[in-house]
Formats: C-alpha cells, sequence, structure tokens
C-alpha cells in the first residue's frame, strides 16, 4: 500500500511503490542547502542577492546586469578590498572586482555583473587585505606633511616589484615592465606633487587591480543564481479567448457556434503585428455543467451559455483534454506552430482545480475537501463564490496529486508550451510549487511559470522566491505619482532578486475604476506607464477598444464579462489603441533600458500629476515623462539629475521623443507640457 508522503524525512519516500513505479517521482521536500556561518579573517557581511539564507537562488536572465552587494570591513585602519567570484554552471570561474559606494562609512561594496549563459551559476563574496589599498591612503595622507616620506617610498616600490612579478607569473610581461618603471620614479627626493602624480595614476591603478596583492582572502559561501532565457524578464503579453475568436450567433435558431483554433490563426498575425511576443489563453479544457455560471457571474445560466473557462473538467475529460468547441490535439498543435512562425510564444493558463463533473472527482475524491454534511467544499473568496469549482487539497495524497500535476504539465510541454500562467497559486501550498519547479527545471529549463497572485505580499514574495519566474502586481491599484514611485521603488531594489513583475494593465477578472470612465486618454497613460515602467507588461483584449462598463458601481469587475459569454470583437472598430500598442512595442524592443528593471531613478517635477523617470543599461537612457491627469493639460518644470545618467550634472542633452519622432536640446532643467492628446514622451538620449 502506498504512503502518504510527509514533508520530513523525505529519504523515506524512495521505498514507496508508487516512487518506485516507472514514470513517478518520489516528492522529497527536504530543504537541501545550509550556509556556513560565522565571519572569515576579513568579515564580509549582509551578502546580496541571497534568498532565504541560499536557499533558493537569485533571479537573472542572459545579459541582465545583476548587483552583487555587502558589507566588507576589518579592524583597524588597513585598507580592505574586495571581490565577486562567479561560476558558471560548467564550473568556470571568473573574477570581478567591486568598489566601495556611498555612504562609504558604512562599508557597502558592490558590483554589476552579467551572466552569460543560461542555466545554475554561483557567486561569493571575497573580502581581502589591500595592500596597495593601505599603501596609498597613507602615501596620499604622510607625503603632503613630509612624514615618513623615505619610508612611504621604499613601501611603494616594494609593493610596485611584488606586483611586477606576479605580472609575469600571469604572462603579462609589457605590464610588470611599466610597474618596474613606476617604481623607479618613487624617489623621496622628487617633489611631493610629482610622488602623488606616480601614486594616483590610471594605469598604475590598473596594474594593481589586475595584479596587486591580496592577502587575507576571506571568501563567503557560494551562493545560487538561476540565469533563465530573456523572455522571463523581457515580454509583451496579450490575452484572448480561443472561444471568442471566430465565434458567431445564430439569430433564427438561437445558438452560438464556439470560434476554434483554426479560426484564432488571423488574430495571431493582428497580434504579432502589434509587437506582442507571448499569447496567452484562459484555459483550453472542457467545462463542467453542473453549476455552471452564466452571463454576468449569474447561477442561473441558459442552454447557450458556455460556463467559466475556469471550471476545468466534463464529460469530455480534465486539465489533459481540450474543449471539443475549441479542436483537437491536431489543431492545437497548428495553432502554435503558426504562433512560432510569427515569433509568438503560446501561454497556457494552469488552472489547478476541478469542476464537479472533473473526472478526479469521481477517482480521486481524496484530493478534495468533503465538510461535515458530506458535500465538496467549493472555492470561496468571500464575498465571491465559485461553486462551479472545487478546489484541491494537498494534505491528503500529495504524492498522487504531485505526480499528476508533473503529468499534466509534461502533456502540454510535449505540445510545445513553454509558459504557463498559474491561476491562484497562493491558495496552493509554496513547497509544492517549489517542488513543480525543481523536477521541470532539471529536464526544461527553459519553461517559464507566471504567478497570478493578487494577495497579501509576504505570499507573493514566497511565490516568487520559491521559483515563479514573473508574477501579477499591485500596479493596477497603483495611480497616484507617490504610489508609482514607492512600488517602483520596492519592486527595482528590495524585490529585484526574486521578483519580476509584469504589468497587465486590465484582466478578465479587473476592470480598473481608473478605466471606468472610458476616456481613451486613462487608456493610454496607463498603457505607457506599464510599456515603460515594467520590462513585462501585457493587456487583455478589448482594452484596446476601450471597453470599461462595469458589472455595477463600486465594482471592479466587467459588465458581460468575457469569463461567461463569448465576446467576438472587431479589432479595427474605430477609435482604437492599435497604432500606440504596436508603438510602444517598437520603442520597448529598440531600448535596452526599458528591457530591465533595475536600473531605474524618477526625477523631480513640482506637479503632483507629473511622473518623470529615467531608465540605464550600459549606453542606452531613456527618460519618460508621463502626464496621469486625462482630463487637463499638465505643465512643469522638471529638474533632471543628470547624474544618474551617467553624465555631467551640466551636460547638455541631446533627445529624440521616440513617440513622435521630434528631437529636443535639454538640460537639467526644463519646460514639459502635455495633454490628454499627447500624455507623455519617450525621450531616447541620442
Amino acid at each position: 500500500m502506498t504512503q502518504t508522503p510527509q514533508p520530513q524525512p523525505a529519504p523515506a519516500r524512495a521505498g514507496s511503490p508508487k516512487a518506485a513505479h516507472p514514470g513517478r517521482v518520489a516528492v522529497d521536500l527536504t530543504p537541501t542547502r545550509t550556509v556556513p556561518r560565522g565571519f572569515g579573517r576579513i568579515p564580509v557581511t549582509k551578502v546580496s542577492p541571497v534568498i532565504e539564507g541560499g536557499a533558493y537562488p537569485a533571479k537573472a536572465v542572459v545579459g541582465e546586469a545583476v548587483p552583487i552587494r555587502a558589507k566588507v570591513f576589518r579592524e583597524g585602519h588597513d585598507a580592505v578590498n574586495a571581490s565577486v567570484v562567479l561560476t558558471d554552471p560548467d564550473g568556470n570561474e571568473t573574477r570581478h572586482p567591486m568598489k566601495p559606494v556611498a555612504p562609504r562609512g558604512l562599508d557597502p561594496w558592490e558590483a554589476w555583473v552579467r551572466f552569460d549563459t543560461e542555466g545554475p551559476w554561483t557567486f561569493r563574496v571575497e573580502g581581502w587585505s589591500d595592500p596597495w589599498g593601505t599603501w596609498l591612503h597613507n602615501a596620499e595622507t604622510k607625503l603632503p606633511a613630509g612624514v615618513d616620506v623615505e619610508l612611504v617610498c621604499l613601501e611603494g616600490r616594494d609593493l610596485m616589484e611584488r606586483t611586477a612579478r606576479a605580472a609575469e607569473q600571469a604572462g603579462e610581461p609589457v605590464e610588470a615592465s611599466i610597474l618596474r618603471a613606476t617604481a623607479q620614479l618613487m624617489i623621496p627626493q622628487r617633489p611631493v606633487a610629482d610622488l602623488l602624480d606616480v601614486a594616483a595614476g590610471s594605469g598604475l591603478a590598473r596594474a594593481m587591480e589586475l595584479h596587486g596583492p591580496r592577502e587575507l582572502v576571506s571568501p563567503t559561501a557560494d551562493f545560487p543564481v538561476f540565469v533563465d532565457r530573456k523572455r522571463a524578464l523581457f515580454s509583451s503579453w496579450y490575452e484572448f479567448f480561443p472561444r471568442s475568436e471566430g465565434a458567431t450567433w445564430d439569430a433564427d435558431s438561437g445558438t452560438w457556434t464556439s470560434g476554434t483554433f483554426d479560426s484564432c490563426h488571423a488574430r495571431l498575425e493582428e497580434i504579432a503585428a502589434m509587437g506582442f511576443d507571448v499569447v496567452y489563453f484562459p484555459p483550453i479544457h472542457p467545462i463542467g455543467e453542473a453549476f455552471r455560471k452564466g452571463r454576468n457571474n449569474t447561477l442561473e445560466p441558459t442552454d447557450v451559455d458556455p460556463g467559466s473557462p475556469w471550471a476545468v473538467g466534463g464529460a469530455a475529460g480534465g486539465h489533459d483534454a481540450i474543449h471539443p468547441d475549441l479542436g483537437d490535439f491536431e489543431s492545437f498543435d497548428r495553432l502554435v506552430a503558426k504562433a512560432n512562425e510569427l515569433g509568438l510564444e503560446i501561454a497556457l493558463d494552469f488552472a489547478l482545480q476541478a469542476s464537479p463533473d472533473h473526472p478526479w472527482v469521481t477517482e480521486h475524491p481524496e484530493w478534495f475537501t468533503t465538510r461535515l454534511d458530506g458535500t465538496i467544499a467549493y472555492a470561496e473568496n468571500p464575498p465571491k463564490k465559485y461553486q462551479d469549482i472545487y478546489p484541491i487539497n494537498f494534505d491528503n495524497d500529495p504524492e498522487g496529486i504531485y505526480n499528476e500535476v508533473l503529468r499534466i504539465l509534461k502533456l502540454w510541454m510535449g505540445h510545445g508550451v513553454r509558459i504557463f500562467r498559474v491561476d491562484n497559486p497562493h491558495t496552493k501550498p509554496v513547497e509544492f510549487w517549489g517542488w513543480v519547479f525543481e523536477q521541470i527545471r532539471a529536464t526544461d529549463p527553459d519553461v517559464l511559470f507566471f504567478a497570478e497572485a493578487f494577495t497579501k505580499p509576504e505570499m507573493m514574495h514566497a511565490l516568487g522566491k520559491v521559483g515563479f519566474h514573473m508574477s501579477y502586481t499591485y500596479f493596477t491599484w497603483r495611480v497616484t505619482k507617490e504610489e508609482l514611485e514607492e512600488y517602483l521603488g520596492e519592486l527595482s531594489r528590495d524585490m529585484d532578486a526574486f521578483y519580476r513583475p509584469n504589468f497587465f494593465v486590465n484582466t478578465p477578472d479587473i476592470n480598473p475604476f481608473h478605466l471606468q470612465t472610458g476616456n481613451p486618454a486613462i487608456f493610454a497613460i496607463r498603457a505607457i506607464l506599464a510599456a515603460t515602467l515594467s520590462p513585462s507588461w501585457g493587456v487583455y483584449s478589448g482594452f484596446e477598444l476601450f471597453e470599461h462598463a462595469a458589472l455595477a458601481p463600486g465594482r471592479e469587475e466587467y459588465l458581460d464579462s468575457e469569463k461567461f459569454e463569448y465576446r467576438p470583437r472587431d479589432y479595427a472598430a474605430e477609435p482604437n489603441l492599435n497604432m500606440l500598442l504596436g508603438t510602444l512595442n517598437a520603442i520597448r524592443r529598440a531600448h535596452p533600458a526599458l528591457q530591465q528593471l533595475r536600473q531605474i531613478d524618477f526625477h523631480f517635477a513640482p506637479h503632483e500629476r507629473l511622473l518623470v523617470f529615467s531608465k540605464t543599461d550600459g549606453d542606452d537612457r531613456v527618460i519618460v515623462l508621463v502626464s496621469l491627469d486625462p482630463d487637463n493639460t499638465v505643465e512643469s518644470e522638471v529638474q533632471l539629475d543628470l547624474t544618474t545618467l551617467g553624465l555631467a550634472a551640466d551636460a547638455p542633452l541631446r533627445v529624440r521623443d521616440e513617440l513622435t519622432g521630434a528631437t529636443f536640446t535639454w538640460g537639467a532643467r526644463n519646460y514639459v507640457r502635455l495633454t490628454p492628446a499627447q500624455p507623455a514622451h519617450i525621450l531616447a538620449v541620442l
């Protein structure tokens, strides 16, 4: 008889009959990584990015600039230094110098590094005693005061000779020659200014950085980083319901004909033309009949109501089946192939729940919660009730559930799905997701998971830490200047190592209050904010047509929600935002600065409804100015901190507005006028 797996001790699972069965995976939830404690000879502390003490890898993508930070210090007054050592998936090590950053008195050190291949990396920080730094500080202090001049010169020559020998051993004879020649210039009889010029020379500093002595090297533990493909960070998402695409209403018979996978091909072409690269489908599985919801979530459906796709499972099957109205696996494969042809990826909704008609309900009743009255508990999020959905109980048969989930995911992966948008992951155990990601990453590290979790911050953080590649956010409810600046500060600096945001402007579940006016300007403003603030963003179909009618006053739900009915659309109807969406995606693709999260800075504008920020990546610099007022003209001075762009504080700027093509010459202080018809500038620094 199969034993019920327990979180501990996990090794006992290997002997269970189900674990030994071909194709099944033993469920092991035992943490495997421990981090040594204690300080080394040169103390190194507060290392980041380190997730839960190193239990989970920090996040990065290929080519992304990632900050490694630590506090490094020692007793007394001798200088310390620090390096980052990266180890790639093949075990090759590279060393990168760290630099002290402000405020210097608090001992912060930092290095920005880039990972060039996908896979599991590690990093460690090495603190070390720096004889050259100690000598240089002494020289700059003592020589002008005439203190120990002869000894300072003698110590300097000795350091340069030692470094020259190290350069020779490293195969750098030219560097060695330069060092020896420089050493001969450290003569006590020379003017102090000349000696200081020699000591401060950039060539000497570089030689010392490469070959200078590193004493009392004190390494930290190796901490994990997993480097994903770029789409884990940078992507533009478009959501639509396949059943609505090509759906038709027959007035004579009073019946709907559903759209199919094959009728979606033309829409894929239109989405690709707007520059989106991920197309997300709600669940495509059979839908239950029991407690089926009707229009606007009514409990009394008609015969023509198709039901909510999230009520997964019916007579035609469950999560491993396709709704018969949509097609079959062959037509699904054709759709995936068409998407790939256009440079698109299909993201499939993974809703781990069941309708009362799902095969699991009869085959595995232990996977659900039975209440005292003998009924199975349906899903609730008071005051909302989902009578057509049964949540899974993971505590009754975790091994059975875990392996069934893995089987289903691999089934769809076998049909070309490499991205899953996970519905309500916060209602499942966090350790379960950790196990799933460990299994998938071992065989298919390119598969990405997107968490749909609008819940408490700690749960959202935990889901990111345990392995979700990207997540929904609170962006929908951040509307004021203060709210946006504060939230982006959290995302880009406090959460960047474990949480990748996706700024969806709307969803089938969320009709934001600010869109319910229907004013086209607010739709444009929110699209511009989402596309420029976050490297990943998305829209749900109908947004570009300014759909905004609410179910009722005070409700953030759509009237005639597509969750419960067919909604075919004329996407070419005027007015629309098609051109703006395409322009935003083109701008994003042209600018690496907009493809990353970590390097964002906000600038001062006294007007409370003008948001100004810049993003940088290497030499690419973009300044974004967005009006937050869809009804009125906004005029304001803007004060740019050009040092955040790597420029002199008074440098003139030649900029091009990527929305209009106009060019301007700007400086640190500028005047801006934005209108509802033109609510933003996206300025590329030329």
